[in-house]
C-alpha cells in the first residue's frame, strides 16, 4: 500500500477521468501492445538488462510514453494536457520517493548499528526452518494490520526476515513472497490502510461493511497461502545445525549483539502505530540507528573508515559492505544506502510519465469502457472488473488508479444488476490492491523489489496470496457464493 503518498482522500475520489471521443480502442491499446512487446523481449530474449544498459526498463517505459504521445497528437490531444497529467502523476509519487531514499538510509544505518545483525542473530535461534515461511506470513500480516501499511512492514520486519531466511539457506524469492503475502493481507484488511478506505468510497459502501465482506474471500485465500508455504517449508532443504552455529559465531564476533538494539525498530513501529507521518518515523529510525552505531559498534565503524562520522554518512548515502569470514553473511551484510534506491526511483518516475500520458490522451478510460461492454452476465461483470484492475496496474503503474478508474466506471453497472456496492469494493481490493506488487514497473512492485532486494519476477510466483486473490473473487462470482444483492424496494 502506498499510504505514504499522503494524498487527500477527497482529491482521489474526485479525480477527473479523461475521456476522448476521438480515440478508438485500437488506438488506445497501441502504446500498451508496444510497451508489453518491448518488455517481453527484454525479459525473454535479452539476458539481464543489456539491451539499453542498466536502465532498460526505464527507457522502455519512456519509449512507450513517446508512442502514446504520438497517438494523442494524432487524436488532437494537446501537449499541455499530457504534461498536466504527467505532472499530477509525478506529484503523487513525491512522498514515496522520499520514503524510498529514507528506506535506503534505514537499511545502511540499521546494518552498521547492528540492528539487522541482531534481528538475524536472535531470529536464527527462534524461527525454525521448518516453519519459517508460514511464520513469516503471519508475522507480516500482524504488523501490517496494526500499521495499515505493507510498505512499512517490508521496510522493517520484511528486511529482517529476508536476512534470517537467507542465513538459513532459504531461497530469497520464497522469503520475499511470504513477506509480501502477509504484508498485503494486513494492508487489505486493516481499517488504517488507505486502499481499504478508498475502495468502499469508490463503490458507495462503508468501511466496516467492506472489511466484513472481504473476509469471505480473503480468509480462505490466506489459509491456502499458509498451507502452500507450510508444504514448501517441509520440502526444502535448509542449512544444518553446524552451519547455523558457525553463522551465529561469526555474527557475534563481527558485531556487538545486544537486545538493546531492538529499541530502534520498536520505536519506529510504535511511531507508526501512533499515526506519525512515515517520513518522521523513518527519519527517527535512521537517527536512532546512527546514535546506536556510535554506542554499540565503534569497532565496526573504525573498520569501515578512519572517521566514525564518515562511516555513518557513507552508510546513509552510498554502499556499505561489512566483510566476514562467511560468504553467505558477506552478501547479507551489505546495503546500498540512498544511492541503492536510485534504480527503483527512476523506474517509478518513468512509469508515472507513461501512465500520465496514457491518462491524458484518454486511453485508460477508453480501455476500461470497452471492458465494461463485455459484462453481459454477473460473472462477466466481475471478470471485466478484475481484468480492468489488473490492466491498469500494468498500464497506469499505480494501484490508486487501478481502484479509482474501475470504481467509477463500474459502479452503475453493479447497481443496474442489483448487486450491493460491497461486491465492487471487494473486487477492487482483490484485484487492484494486491496485484500491484506483481508488476515490476508498478510503484508497489518497484518499491518492494528495491526494499527487499529481490527481483519482482523472482518473488511473484511465491507471492501466493497476491496472485490467488483475484482467482478467489472470480470463483465466488462463478458459483454465486455470498454475492450480496441490493435490498429490493
Amino acid at each position: 500500500m502506498q499510504d505514504d503518498k499522503n494524498i487527500s482522500k477527497i482529491e482521489i475520489e474526485n479525480q477527473n477521468i479523461i475521456e476522448n471521443t476521438e480515440l478508438n480502442i485500437w488506438e488506445a491499446i497501441i502504446p500498451v501492445v508496444i510497451l508489453m512487446g518491448m518488455l517481453a523481449y527484454n525479459i525473454f530474449f535479452v539476458e539481464g538488462q543489456e539491451w539499453f544498459g542498466t536502465y532498460t526498463n526505464q527507457i522502455i517505459l519512456l519509449l512507450g510514453g513517446v508512442v502514446a504521445a504520438l497517438v494523442g497528437f494524432f487524436n488532437k490531444v494537446t501537449i499541455e494536457r499530457m504534461l498536466k497529467e504527467i505532472w499530477e502523476n509525478l506529484k503523487s509519487v513525491f512522498i514515496p520517493i522520499l520514503i524510498l531514499f529514507l528506506v535506503g538510509a534505514l537499511a545502511g544505518t540499521w546494518l552498521i548499528s547492528g540492528v539487522i545483525p541482531a534481528m538475524v542473530y536472535y531470529g536464527l535461534q527462534v524461527l525454525s526452518p521448518s516453519i519459517f515461511l508460514p511464520a513469516s506470513v503471519v508475522i507480516c500480516a500482524v504488523i501490517s494490520i496494526a500499521t495499515g501499511s505493507s510498505w512499512t512492514t517490508s521496510a522493517t520486519v520484511g528486511i529482517a526476515l529476508v536476512g534470517i531466511g537467507t542465513a538459513l539457506g532459504i531461497e530469497t524469492g520464497m522469503i520475499a513472497g511470504a513477506v509480501i503475502s502477509g504484508a498485503y493481507f494486513g494492508d487489505k484488511m486493516s481499517p488504517l490502510s488507505d486502499t481499504t478506505n478508498l475502495a468502499p468510497a469508490m463503490a458507495g459502501t462503508d468501511l466496516f461493511t467492506h472489511i466484513r465482506y472481504m473476509t469471505l474471500t480473503t480468509v480462505p485465500t490466506l489459509v491456502i497461502t499458509l498451507i502452500v508455504f507450510g508444504i514448501i517449508s517441509a520440502s526444502i532443504e535448509t542449512s544444518g545445525t553446524a552451519d547455523l552455529s558457525s553463522l551465529l559465531s561469526t555474527i557475534s564476533t563481527t558485531f556487538n549483539i545486544s537486545p538493546w538494539l531492538f529499541i530502534v525498530p520498536v520505536v519506529v513501529i510504535a511511531l507508526i502505530l501512533l499515526k506519525t507521518k512515515p517520513l518522521i518515523a523513518l527519519s527517527t529510525g535512521v537517527i536512532l540507528a546512527a546514535i546506536f552505531a556510535f554506542i554499540f559498534q565503534p569497532d565496526v565503524l573504525m573498520h569501515l573508515s578512519n572517521s566514525k562520522l564518515s562511516a555513518i554518512t557513507t552508510s546513509i548515502f552510498t554502499e556499505t559492505q561489512i566483510t566476514t569470514d562467511n560468504e553467505k553473511l558477506n552478501d547479507l551484510f551489505s546495503a546500498g544506502g540512498m544511492e541503492g534506491m536510485l534504480w527503483t526511483i527512476f523506474l517509478i518516475i518513468c512509469a508515472m510519465i507513461f501512465g500520465g500520458i496514457m491518462d491524458g490522451i484518454g486511453a485508460l478510460a477508453r480501455i476500461t469502457k470497452e471492458l465494461l461492454k463485455l459484462a453481459h452476465t454477473i460473472f462477466g461483470l466481475f471478470t471485466s472488473t478484475v481484468i480492468s484492475c489488473l490492466g491498469l496496474n500494468a498500464i497506469a503503474s499505480d494501484q490508486y488508479l487501478a481502484i479509482v478508474i474501475p470504481g467509477k466506471m463500474f459502479k452503475k453497472a453493479y447497481e443496474d444488476r442489483g448487486l450491493a456496492p460491497e461486491n465492487l469494493s471487494r473486487t477492487l481490493e482483490d484485484s487492484g490492491t494486491v496485484t500491484s506488487v506483481l508488476i515490476p514497473w508498478n510503484t508497489c512492485g518497484a518499491y518492494q523489489s528495491g526494499v527487499l532486494g529481490v527481483d519482482t519476477l523472482h518473488y511473484a510466483g511465491y507471492a501466493v496470496f497476491n496472485w490467488l486473490s483475484p482467482f478467489m473473487t472470480l470463483l465466488f462470482a462463478a458459483f454465486q457464493i455470498k454475492i450480496k444483492e441490493l435490498a429490493k424496494k
